[in-house]
């Protein structure tokens, strides 16, 4: 699949996310990620003290998520009115899904993707900036989200959008290669 570069007379317009009627993933390439450096997570612990160490280590992997997805699922957390699509042309290209949690004050970002041929062109920026003004308006503290220690790209891509790593979970994934990694952006008043 071939990048489609964003036409400066076309028209990207990121706005509330309605209902889905379809899956568009099949139209919109790799449903992953590939890299060739990941964050090897390592623990140590004494009876006195914790240590976590993240360590970027050169190694290629490749995510593909090969199911489709629920829609219904995730048409119920769309219907909360907390999400977004990124729309080229009036085509939905890519999309942030976010579910307000009231208990922490916080809007978790449940699932984002871009289409692959439109990546690399700020529009998960965009989405991430959307999700943000969302949640001030809902007065969150932060915005949070899980990814995988895998997935260098997306946690790349989450610091330079602000984000902060304050996590992690090595038992959430069937994967033993695969360790959660929590982020969150913090919020200022």
């Amino acid at each position: 699949m071939h990048a489609h570069k964003i036409d400066p007379e076309g028209f990207l317009d990121i706005r509330s996310l309605g209902k889905l009627n379809y899956d568009p993933l099949p139209d919109w390439g790799l449903n992953g990620y590939k890299t060739d450096k990941i964050l090897a997570v390592c623990s140590i612990e004494t009876p006195n003290e914790f240590e976590l160490i993240l360590r970027e280590k050169k190694q290629s992997y490749q995510k593909d998520w090969k199911q489709q997805y629920d829609i219904e699922m995730l048409n119920a957390i769309i219907s909360e009115g907390h999400s977004f699509g990124a729309f080229y042309q009036s085509e939905l290209i890519g999309w942030v899904i976010c579910r307000f949690r009231a208990d922490n004050r916080s809007l978790v970002i449940e699932n984002m993707l871009v289409s692959e041929p439109f990546r690399g062109q700020n529009i998960g920026r965009m989405l991430i900036k959307a999700a943000n003004r969302e949640a001030r308006s809902l007065g969150c503290r932060m915005v949070e989200l899980e990814t995988q220690n895998t997935n260098y790209p997306a946690v790349e891509f989450y610091r330079k959008c602000g984000f902060s790593i304050t996590g992690w979970n090595s038992k959430r994934y069937e994967d033993a290669t695969e360790t959660a990694v929590f982020m969150s952006y913090d919020l200022i008043d």
